[in-house]
């Protein structure tokens, strides 16, 4: 039998999504969740531990893979899945950072993905200290160092309507965090949103910049 080593899990965008899948799972804390082929079964039990939180994944895992749009890293989709060593860790790598960054490349695409450091196993920072969640597109490339960058180029493209320029700062960033991280790498595989794909001017090659749903050891 085949166990995953799982190092971050979002317990927030499977509770997003699960309520798509099924309405009533906002209302589901401290439920066990099974599925067979064709149904899902519910079963109340008192706390919701770490069997039920794995199993709340799987599920939404499940249904994305069976019926979403999940791509590659050379094809994203929506969300999109991937397997290739990765160089993580908070970010910036200051003790305190809100911001945990994975950081690799593969099929010629530098892949980056980012979401609080609360999501870690054995991480439980006091996330009222950090303010707006991290898995969040603007909150990320806050914490990545390029909000500086961006203000200018938002501004000009909100005159004439063009947003490539403030596309390209941002992958750029990207680009760069992923290349500075430090440390060895490690097989993971993972199931991401997409929020930022294009080619990166400065580079000349393709970014990716995703929040993963989890991400696990793979060996």
């Amino acid at each position: 039998m085949s166990f995953k080593y799982y190092l971050y899990v979002s317990d927030a965008k499977i509770d997003m999504l699960l309520s798509q899948i099924d309405p009533g799972a906002s209302q589901k804390r401290g439920t066990e969740l099974g599925v067979d082929l064709k149904m899902l079964k519910v079963k109340r039990v008192s706390e919701p531990g770490a069997g039920d939180r794995i199993a709340r994944l799987e599920l939404v895992v499940r249904h994305l893979l069976d019926h979403g749009d999940v791509g590659s890293v050379a094809e994203p989709g929506q969300f999109f899945w991937g397997l290739l060593p990765m160089r993580w860790g908070p970010f910036p790598a200051e003790t305190g950072s809100s911001l945990v960054f994975f950081g690799g490349s593969a099929d010629g695409t530098t892949v980056g993905l980012g979401g609080s450091v609360k999501h870690v196993f054995g991480s439980v920072p006091d996330l009222a200290e950090h303010g707006i969640g991290r898995s969040l597109m603007p909150s990320m490339l806050d914490a990545l160092g390029a909000s500086a960058e961006l203000e200018d180029e938002y501004v000009a493209d909100a005159v004439d309507g063009d947003f490539d320029r403030a596309d390209g700062v941002a992958l750029a960033k990207v680009h760069k965090a992923v290349t500075s991280l430090r440390g060895p790498a490690q097989n993971v595989e993972f199931v991401a949103k997409r929020l930022l794909h294009g080619d990166d001017p400065s580079s000349g090659g393709s970014v990716l910049l995703g929040s993963p749903i989890y991400v696990a050891l793979v060996d």
